[in-house]
C-alpha cells in the first residue's frame, strides 16, 4: 500500500492505495500557508494512517513546480510561494523515516492516467493541465520523463506560436499578458484577456458557460481559444509525437470541442490523419494524488 499527497494552493487531499490500485482512503485538508505547517500535517496525515492500518507506508508527493534533482529543491511553485526553494523531503525525513518521493503535479496527473487511466494502452503519453495555471508532463512505458533540468513537458514555458494570428483576432494588441502558452490558455489568463478585451470580468466557467449558450463575444473568444491550444499542441506532437495526449484541470473540464481541436492540430501540422490520441481522464481532478502513490511504487522497483 502507498500514500499518495497532493500539496494544492488551498487543499492537500491524500489517499492511499492498495497494490492493485483500489483507493482506500481519501480525504482533504485546508492546506497550511506556511512550509512548517505543511510539513507538520503531511506528517500527521501519515502517522494517522499507519497507525490505522498498523503498517507503515511509501509515500509519494505531487506538488507545483518543479524538483531540482541536483539540490532536491522546489522551484517555480508560482501558487505556493512557501514552498520555493525548500527541500520538502529532507525536512520530512527529519520527524518520519519513511521512504519518500515526490514530483511535479502534472507529471503524477500523466502518470496516473498512463498507468491505469484513459492512456492505459498507450506508450507514450502527455498530460496536459489546464486549472488556474497550466502545466503538462511526459510518461514513456509507464515512467514520468522528468528531465536534467525538472521541466520535462512543461510546454507552457514556450511562446505561443501565433505570429501569424494577430491578423484575425479584433483588438488583439490590446490583449496584455504574456507571450507563453500559459499566458493564453491557464483559466487566470481566460479571465484576464476576456475582461481586456471586453470591459467585462467573468469567471473561466462563465465564459464557457456564455460560449455554449451562443453569447457573441463568448463565441468569439473561445473560437480564438481552440486557435490557441490547437496551436500550442503543434509544439507537442511535432516535438515528442505521444501515442496520446490527456487533457485535465477545471477549464479542460469543461471543453466538450476535444475533436474539433484535433481537426484544426492536424490542419497546422498538415498531417491530414493525425494519429495521436486526444482524451479525457478517467480519474480527473484525482489523478494527481493516485500518480503521487504511484510514485512510491515505481522508485522502489
Amino acid at each position: 500500500m502507498q500514500i499518495g499527497i497532493d500539496l494544492g494552493a488551498t487543499k492537500i487531499e491524500y489517499v492511499l492505495l492498495d497494490n492493485k490500485n483500489k483507493e482506500l482512503e481519501r480525504n482533504r485538508e485546508e492546506t497550511p500557508k506556511n512550509f512548517q505547517d505543511t510539513v507538520s500535517l503531511i506528517v500527521k496525515i501519515t502517522k494517522n494512517l499507519e497507525k490505522k492500518y498498523n503498517s507503515k507506508f511509501v509515500i509519494g508527493i505531487c506538488h507545483p513546480g518543479n524538483l531540482d534533482s541536483a539540490t532536491g529543491v522546489i522551484k517555480n511553485a508560482h501558487n505556493s510561494q512557501w514552498l520555493n526553494n525548500k527541500n520538502l523531503i529532507k525536512e520530512l525525513k527529519r520527524k518520519i523515516k519513511n521512504d519518500i518521493f515526490s514530483e511535479n503535479d502534472a507529471n503524477c496527473f500523466s502518470l496516473s492516467e498512463a498507468t491505469d487511466g484513459a492512456a492505459r494502452h498507450y506508450n507514450s503519453v502527455f498530460g496536459i493541465i489546464l486549472g488556474s495555471g497550466c502545466g503538462g508532463g511526459l510518461v514513456i512505458n509507464k515512467k514520468i520523463v522528468s528531465g536534467a533540468n525538472g521541466l520535462g513537458g512543461e510546454w507552457s514555458l514556450n511562446q505561443m506560436p501565433i505570429k501569424e494570428i494577430k491578423s484575425n483576432i479584433q483588438h488583439s494588441e490590446s490583449f496584455d499578458f504574456t507571450q507563453r502558452i500559459e499566458g493564453y490558455l491557464s483559466g487566470k489568463s481566460i479571465e484576464k484577456n476576456y475582461e481586456l478585451l471586453f470591459q467585462k470580468k467573468l469567471n473561466a466557467k462563465e465564459i464557457f458557460s456564455d460560449y455554449r449558450n451562443k453569447k457573441n463575444n463568448a463565441v468569439k473568444f473561445i473560437n480564438n481559444y481552440k486557435d490557441h491550444l490547437a496551436r500550442s499542441l503543434i509544439i507537442i506532437v511535432s516535438t515528442i509525437d505521444p501515442d496520446a495526449i490527456v487533457f485535465g484541470g477545471g477549464v479542460s473540464n469543461e471543453i466538450d470541442f476535444l475533436d474539433e481541436i484535433k481537426l484544426i492540430t492536424s490542419k497546422y501540422l498538415n498531417e491530414k490523419n493525425l494519429k495521436t490520441v486526444f482524451l479525457k481522464p478517467i480519474y480527473g481532478d484525482a489523478s494527481g494524488v493516485r500518480g503521487a502513490a504511484l510514485l512510491g511504487r515505481q522508485n522502489l522497483i
